[in-house]
């Protein structure tokens, strides 16, 4: 029997070390030790407590943003550019409090890709991230009808070149596929179980006329003067005649109750402005009314935060009243999350199985696999631009990411990154044989630290200060004791006493007597050099850190 009734007490260690993992880039052992003493209401009402909007990010060339209101001459070039805008994104994952904004909005971008390959200007992208992150803690569909006219949006999937003399349908069928509804097994031909062929030529129709602003001088008019996002536009002539819109009635089949949409005011031939705009709203409207969009969208959610795997009995007893959740509230991120990540589902606390238990069970992403290991530790990062933009994310870390199989903001495929959304495996695809390898980057990136082409140094770790803070170890002299606290923090269930011991025994003292460990930590405390300390520190961070625990959370 799975369950979404709210967990009840502390927290405790692991659930806390669970939530974190998964609603953030990563805790702290500090994170974790405060947040294990909250209940679950408590701890998830305080990731979704409201945060100011970042600033827009910097070119280090000329020391100003490059988006805002348009982008300047005098700038860097468009791949340097690119780098910027996604080393900006990654800055504000590794610096984000404990919050959940961030991990929401790159769901967003991970269910509404858009890749560099094909929107090569990075202003487009910059201002989808914006939208995004303001709706995080906003409603799903309001934000996705914002999304159909998005810049960046037009421009990926064509709709920029939909118009009513030549319909391009290559957005309305991913928004069907995809990104809303599903179209669930094919029924017959050209009719799927959520939609058909035709409505996906008649939603095009209602898509067309709307054009991407070379210019990003047109503000969505809803969200001014609290945020300015440059927007696409509906081309008029005579600046209210939507002359590249379709007019006529547009007809949809029994799937959406045999809709019709068509404009409420027409001129001289052509709908106005205001009735285009009319007809996308009633179009939203359709689709968000269906309840297989809830649950389509939710089991999305469930995958990304929870687990890959959808048994029936999940469908029934945690989809299908999250779906209902996420309908009667609108489609709000917050009524939906706040639900799940609250649950004894949630924290395998509704059920005495261990077979399906999601603590530990998904692969870590690239994303949370670094950034993870980065807050972990609490590395201090270059506060110049150049050296943190260009050297340090351009030229190492976003390659690392590309080596790992999570090229960002280019996915090859309109559905997104394939472990978010290929079935049957998810996230099992971040392990392929040539990705695997590359995996272990982290901790060589952590123990070795990076070095510019000049020899300075972008990164340096020092394990030994990080295990003498009581932050993080509280006694690093009982051997058994300070493993068992690295672990607990680093992995997402407490090891069992004979796991525990291979780390100890065969990695960190390598067939040494434990009591070693105790007797040189004590003669570098009592002033001694660090070097035999480190070394074994060293070793056992490779053996966590390469470790199937460390791969999971």
């Amino acid at each position: 029997m799975y369950s979404l009734t709210p967990l009840t007490g502390p927290l405790g260690k692991q659930n806390a070390g669970h939530l974190l993992r998964r609603a953030t880039y990563g805790p702290t052992q500090k994170d974790i030790k405060e947040i294990a003493l909250l209940t679950a209401e408590e701890a998830v009402n305080m990731l979704f407590e409201t945060q100011d909007e970042p600033d827009a990010p910097i070119d280090p060339l000329t020391g100003e943003n490059w988006v805002s209101p348009k982008p300047g001459e005098d700038n860097s070039d468009e791949e340097e550019l690119r780098k910027y805008f996604a080393a900006w994104h990654l800055e504000l994952m590794r610096k984000e409090p404990l919050n959940i904004r961030e991990k929401i909005t790159f769901f967003f971008h991970t269910h509404l890709p858009v890749a560099y390959s094909k929107v090569s200007l990075s202003t487009p992208v910059y201002y989808q991230n914006k939208l995004y992150r303001h709706f995080a803690f906003g409603s799903f569909k309001t934000m996705f009808r914002k999304l159909v006219i998005d810049n960046a949006m037009l421009w990926y999937l064509d709709n920029t070149f939909n118009y009513v003399d030549e319909p391009n349908e290559n957005f309305a069928r991913e928004m069907l596929e995809l990104y809303t509804i599903g179209k669930g097994p094919q029924i017959g031909q050209g009719d799927y179980t959520n939609y058909t062929e035709d409505d996906i030529k008649e939603a095009a129709r209602v898509l067309t006329g709307y054009i991407f602003d070379e210019e990003f001088t047109t503000y969505d008019q809803d969200l001014l003067p609290e945020t300015q996002i440059a927007t696409g536009y509906v081309y008029t002539y005579d600046e209210n005649l939507a002359v590249l819109h379709d007019p006529g009635v547009k007809t949809f089949s029994e799937k959406f109750q045999n809709q019709q949409i068509q404009p409420d005011e027409i001129i001289s031939g052509f709908a106005t402005k205001e009735a285009t705009l009319t007809e996308l709203d009633e179009m939203i409207d359709m689709i968000f009314s269906q309840e297989e969009t809830a649950k389509f969208l939710v089991r999305k959610i469930y995958r990304y935060f929870v687990y890959y795997k959808i048994s029936d009995e999940v469908e029934e007893e945690i989809i299908v009243p999250l779906a209902e959740t996420f309908r009667d509230n609108d489609y709000s991120m917050v009524a939906v999350l706040k639900q799940l990540l609250k649950s004894k589902h949630f924290y395998d606390a509704d059920n005495s199985e261990t077979t399906d238990d999601s603590i530990g069970a998904l692969i870590k992403s690239p994303l949370d696999l670094f950034m993870g290991a980065l807050k972990f530790f609490k590395l201090d990062f270059p506060s110049e631009p150049d050296k943190l933009y260009r050297e340090l994310y351009g030229n190492v870390l976003l390659s690392y990411f590309y080596i790992m199989g999570m090229p960002l903001y280019n996915p090859e495929d309109v559905a997104g990154y394939p472990a978010y959304f290929q079935g049957p495996g998810y996230n099992r695809n971040w392990m392929t044989p040539t990705n695997l390898a590359y995996r272990y980057y982290p901790v060589y990136a952590l123990i070795l630290g990076i070095k510019n082409d000049d020899g300075e140094a972008l990164l340096e770790f020092d394990i030994v200060g990080w295990l003498d803070h009581p932050d993080n170890i509280s006694d690093p002299s009982n051997t058994k004791e300070m493993v068992r606290e690295f672990t607990d923090g680093l992995f997402s269930k407490s090891l069992p006493e004979e796991r525990l011991d291979y780390f100890i025994d065969n990695i960190f003292m390598d067939g040494l007597p434990s009591s070693y460990w105790t007797t040189e930590w004590v003669k570098y405390k009592d002033g001694g050099v660090d070097t035999t300390v480190r070394a074994l520190l060293h070793r056992l961070m490779i053996g966590l850190m390469q470790s199937p625990e460390f791969q999971l959370f």
